[in-house]
């Protein structure tokens, strides 16, 4: 039992450091990028409307608050002393849920490389995985992930020992999450693994052309698929079709543009793929809520709050 307590105490206190290194750094609210490009800081002092946005590959451990993430239908929601692994780019809307100006939504994310996945395979002699698991999962993050989080945020405090420290924090993260119950979802995404690593090389084709025709058969001769194979594994990791797919990609961007850049609707429409501004304001609305002026009205009112969707 006292160890217990011992362990329990230990892990509050990681957790607090860990919130208040994250707020120290923090600038302001949103998203804050660090001297160690990989690791990105995340607070928010209120709950927010869902926000839209793409999530790439990497590991988000919550420190304070909690938020919910939804991936076409299913729902995820974190808390503090847990992470959020996401093994491919996803479009996915993020909502903050409990928030204030006392105790803000605090978080940190480290962008991961497939590569770097590869590599760990490598080093520990495990093997790839072949599956096509969802993309994504949440966990409770082991005294050992806390910890080396902790160690890599307290290198912000001495950026002179970030060149050489840090990856190797870095590393140890993406080691730990590999190890998890769930890590097969970060294994499969090794290249040449399999038929995940297959699905996430279309989904990156998909993301480069994005304003093209989305040509299936083209997709899936490049992937070693038949089409109905691409269509199952494609779904069986992103939750939905190709098209559904592309369809996000490009609503996604066409409110980028009229968020950033002077452009009317109908000229974002036709950029990101559309042949029907029609058509485009009814999946537009359909996705966010309101049509594209109205949104866009909406969202520049409340801009502090337009990157809490990203972790």
């Amino acid at each position: 039992m006292i160890a217990q307590v011992r362990t329990s105490e230990s892990a509050r206190r990681t957790l607090n450091e860990t919130a208040r290194l994250i707020a120290r750094f923090s600038d302001g609210e949103g998203v804050t990028d660090t001297r160690f490009p990989p690791l990105t800081l995340i607070r928010n002092a209120e709950p927010t409307t869902p926000i839209h946005t793409v999530y790439e590959p990497s590991i988000c451990l919550v420190a304070q608050g909690s938020k919910l993430v939804l991936l076409n239908d299913e729902a995820y929601r974190y808390r503090p002393s847990q992470y959020f692994a996401v093994s491919v780019d996803l479009p996915i809307s993020g909502q903050v849920t409990e928030a204030s100006a006392e105790h803000p939504y605090l978080a940190v994310r480290l962008r991961i490389d497939p590569e770097q996945i590869l590599e760990l395979i490598r080093e520990t002699g495990g093997e790839r995985r072949g599956g096509a698991a969802r993309g994504l999962y949440v966990s409770s993050a082991e005294a050992g992930m806390s910890d080396a989080f902790l160690r890599l945020l307290r290198l912000l405090e001495t950026p002179e020992d970030l060149p050489v420290l840090a990856p190797m924090a870095a590393k140890e993260i993406l080691y730990r999450a590999m190890r998890s119950e769930q890590g097969n979802v970060l294994r499969q995404m090794a290249p040449g693994a399999g038929r995940a690593a297959s699905v996430a090389d279309v989904i990156r084709r998909i993301r480069e052309t994005y304003n093209e025709p989305l040509r299936i058969g083209e997709l899936a001769d490049e992937a070693g698929m038949s089409t109905s194979s691409l269509h199952r594994y494609f779904r069986d990791v992103t939750a939905m079709s190709p098209l559904q797919f592309q369809k996000q990609i490009r609503l996604q961007e066409a409110r980028r543009m009229l968020l950033n850049e002077p452009v009317q609707a109908a000229e974002a429409a036709f950029r990101v793929g559309y042949e029907s501004p029609s058509q485009f304001n009814r999946e537009y609305a359909r996705l966010f809520g309101r049509p594209p002026l109205s949104d866009i009205r909406r969202l520049k009112a409340f801009a502090p709050a337009l990157t809490a969707g990203e972790a």
